[in-house]
């Protein structure tokens, strides 16, 4: 089941995609569906990020050719770090090149949507309360990254993680292949087999740490390729089962 959310009559709505009809719902995805009884064509609307989470918690270094590539070690246990709910734009959506960086990178990412509130989970138990999943790119401003030390300032921009086109209900994500692709050409190919801490580690990890509430998001590394991007460049995260989120980059045009 693919879950969205839309924008209808200038307010956000969720609904049911199914082929190119959204049935909308009463509600939001986080108790019972309830239809509302109305019905929108998928190409007469704006598609928005499908989830609206209090918190992203993003995983670095979780895929072993990925910290090759940045000539660092394996790490023992999951690097993670918070993005603010501010980030966050959906498919379309313009990714603004913050006048302060001058090497912007994309980074082709599974996001996982939490379905209820959870604390201190096992392994075990992290699949049953897991949504759904997305795509999502954890845009970085890679020479503030280097310039501070820590990843706040350089993952945390207006715009700096887009999401979608949805959230699939129905999937095993445990083998699923992940590529991003720059004005059409590929940049990143791997599968999420090869992720150091799969899924259901991560939940139960970060569960142990900080409370989860419906609607956060995980967002869990990024493969080997990624690359800098610059104002007019197309940027595209494509998973296999969970389709393409596009996004185009644009100059800061003031302020951020």
């Amino acid at each position: 089941m693919k879950l969205v959310r839309f924008e209808s009559v200038g307010k956000p709505a969720s609904g049911i995609l199914a082929g190119e009809e959204i049935a909308e719902l009463e509600g939001d995805f986080y108790g019972t569906l309830k239809t509302a009884g109305r019905s929108h064509g998928v190409s007469r609307v704006k598609l928005l990020a499908p989830c609206t989470p209090g918190k992203i918690i993003a995983v670095g270094l979780n895929y072993r050719d990925h910290a090759a590539e940045m000539r660092l070690a394996v790490p023992s246990e999951p690097v993670v770090f918070l993005k603010p709910p501010t980030s966050v734009i959906g498919p379309g959506g313009t990714i603004i090149y913050p006048a302060m960086s001058e090497q912007v990178d994309y980074e082709a990412e599974l996001g996982v949507v939490i379905k209820d509130r959870i604390a201190g989970i096992s392994p075990d138990r992290a699949m049953d309360h897991i949504l759904g999943y997305t795509c999502a790119n954890d845009i970085t401003a890679r020479d503030l990254q280097r310039k501070d030390g820590q990843w706040t300032r350089a993952k945390s921009f207006n715009t700096f993680c887009p999401v979608g086109p949805w959230i699939e209900t129905e999937l095993d994500a445990k083998d699923l292949l992940i590529e991003s692709y720059l004005n059409g050409e590929l940049r990143q190919s791997s599968r999420t087999s090869q992720l150091i801490f799969p899924v259901s580690y991560l939940v139960s990890f970060i569960s142990k740490i900080m409370t989860l509430a419906p609607g956060d998001l995980i967002i869990t590394g990024t493969p080997a390729g990624i690359g800098s991007m610059k104002p007019g460049d197309e940027i595209e995260v494509r998973i296999e089962g969970l389709g393409s989120l596009k996004n185009r980059v644009a100059e800061a045009s003031g302020g951020i």
